[in-house]
Parts: C-alpha cells; sequence; structure tokens
C-alpha cells in the first residue's frame, strides 16, 4: 500500500510541469484573481485538488 501524500519531489515537479503547461498556453483549472504567476497558479490547483497530472509510482 502507498501512501497517499504527495513527497516534497513529487510536489516540485507535478507544480514545474504543470506551471510550464500554463505558461505554453494552457487554461488554468481554477479561477484566476488578479496577475499570478504560472508557478502560483499551480500551486492554487494543488491546494484546490485539482491538478490534471497523476502521480505514478513504480512498485518494489
Amino acid at each position: 500500500m502507498t501512501n497517499k501524500e504527495l513527497t516534497r519531489f513529487e510536489r516540485a515537479r507535478l507544480l514545474g510541469a504543470r506551471a510550464i503547461q500554463i505558461s505554453m498556453g494552457a487554461k488554468p483549472m481554477i479561477e484566476i484573481t488578479g496577475s499570478l504567476d504560472p508557478i502560483d497558479i499551480a500551486y492554487e490547483e494543488l491546494k484546490a485538488n485539482v491538478l490534471p497530472l497523476d502521480v505514478i509510482r513504480d512498485e518494489e
């Protein structure tokens, strides 16, 4: 059974990947108020649990 919490490495990888997508024109999955940079938008998506990315862990 794997832990459902993200490690700091998984969190950094997801935020970076999503920030790149947003900076290249992907629509944010949350309502944007004000001007936020792509990393802040990705972080808000992660907090709202609407990040459109999954983590697949290898079974060892």
